[in-house]
């Protein structure tokens, strides 16, 4: 990428090649994490709770079905007891407190699933069948799908795979050894674990999908910034330092702040002055795509940029939309397991200028050479969003895709 500047534009020193993080791509994204249900999971963790409730019903129809085989049903029916108060308790609590579920909740919610599965077991023991007879214990397990939305993955796991070796190992312990019973067992097992572990796999992939989204539609608002600007926080940031210094100024005609200013005054008023100073500099030698990938989660982890002449600020919203596409579309596209990915956009420098039916318009080239990306594997998109750039020709290098554009823009020595 181009040099970076030594300051943000909030005027805070940067290190030596550390790159400036997307401060209002992540903050917008912080509502994802897995601790809240936030984004759209809210609505999921409803029809989670529907699910769950409609296995309930059915576990606690078999139940009953089966109430005359139970030498003695009033633990199973207290397992049940605990495990609806425990389901529609931890539902409630949730919505009330805003979709969320902290520690101790959590922690009293698993207990009760636990007390609900010992007793469910402890009353089926003496018919040494688990699989054909667990109806609580086996909804229990389905439980844990209504706090997929509000718990980490690791602690939705981590409760699956102990309720899945404790119940593994009582059906090791208690089932006779008869490969007419290894069915049953196994199905069971099936019923109790594999919801929890699916649900976790849908929430972890809609998260990812939102999150990806957030950050496309946060950059995607530099398309329609000129030439040369600051980024996405850079208004927020100004307005600030407006405000700070308007109400100095106040303060000062009114008389409320003596002239001379005091040592703490005048620090004050000059740290003002430096960062707005930083933010006018940084406004005239940064574009559109520098901030675009630097202030982007996802682009900005992979995507590499060298535009000294600061040449992509020539080219029209739709060239830098297609640009911009190219990059998401790259960045996006699968690729196999363990294999690093990275994208370099080389702007410039300008060539020739060429004589169109519209005028006058200089020659731009741009590189975009790929590592991990296989051409085989690029999205057609890829390709429609590259013409809206220009003329381009690819090869493969270093068995990756690089795509040479020649990118035609107004020149602006006529404009």
């Amino acid at each position: 990428m181009s040099s970076l500047p030594e300051e943000n534009t909030l005027g805070v020193i940067l290190g030596r090649g550390k790159r400036r993080e997307s401060d209002a791509t992540r903050r917008v994204i912080r509502a994802a994490t897995p601790r809240r249900a936030s984004l759209g999971t809210g609505f999921i963790g409803i029809g989670a709770a529907v699910v769950v409730a409609l296995r309930a019903i059915y576990g606690f129809v078999w139940f009953v079905a089966l109430w005359g085989t139970y030498p003695n049903p009033v633990p199973a029916a207290v397992g049940w007891g605990v495990l609806i108060v425990v389901l529609v308790a931890t539902f409630i609590t949730a919505r009330v407190i805003g979709d969320q579920l902290p520690d101790w909740v959590f922690a009293l919610f698993l207990l009760g699933l636990a007390a609900a599965v010992a007793l469910d077991l402890y009353a089926i023991w003496p018919l040494h069948d688990i699989g054909r007879n667990a109806t609580a214990a086996v909804t229990a397990g389905m439980g844990l799908v209504i706090v997929i939305t509000l718990r980490r993955t690791r602690d939705i796991l981590l409760a699956v795979g102990v309720l899945g070796l404790g119940l593994a190992t009582a059906m090791v312990l208690n089932t006779r050894p008869d490969v007419n019973d290894f069915a049953p067992q196994v199905t069971t097992l099936a019923f109790a674990v594999l919801p929890p572990v699916i649900g976790v796999v849908i929430i972890n992939g809609f998260r990812h999908l939102v999150q990806v989204e957030l950050d496309r539609v946060l950059v995607q608002s530099t398309v329609s910034a000129p030439r040369f600007a600051v980024g996405m926080m850079a208004s927020e940031e100004l307005a600030r330092l407006d405000l700070a210094a308007e109400e100095l100024l106040d303060s000062v005609s009114t008389g409320k702040t003596k002239l001379p200013l005091d040592p703490k005054t005048a620090s004050v008023a000059a740290s003002l002055a430096t960062e707005l100073r930083l933010h006018l500099i940084e406004g005239r030698r940064e574009t559109w795509l520098y901030h675009a990938i630097t202030e982007s989660d996802m682009l900005g982890k992979v995507v590499t940029l060298t535009d000294k002449a600061s040449l992509a600020g020539l080219l029209d919203p739709q060239q830098r939309d297609g640009l911009l596409s190219t990059a998401w579309l790259l960045v996006s596209d699968t690729t196999k397991r363990g294999v690093s990915r990275s994208v370099d956009l080389v702007v410039g420098p300008a060539t020739e200028s060429v004589e169109t039916p519209t005028g006058r318009k200089i020659t731009i080239p741009i590189a975009i050479v790929t590592t991990g990306v296989a051409r085989n594997r690029v999205d057609p998109a890829t390709w429609e969003a590259i013409r809206k750039v220009g003329q381009y020709s690819d090869s493969t290098q270093n068995s990756s895709l690089r795509v040479d554009i020649q990118c035609l823009v107004d020149n602006p020595a006529d404009q």
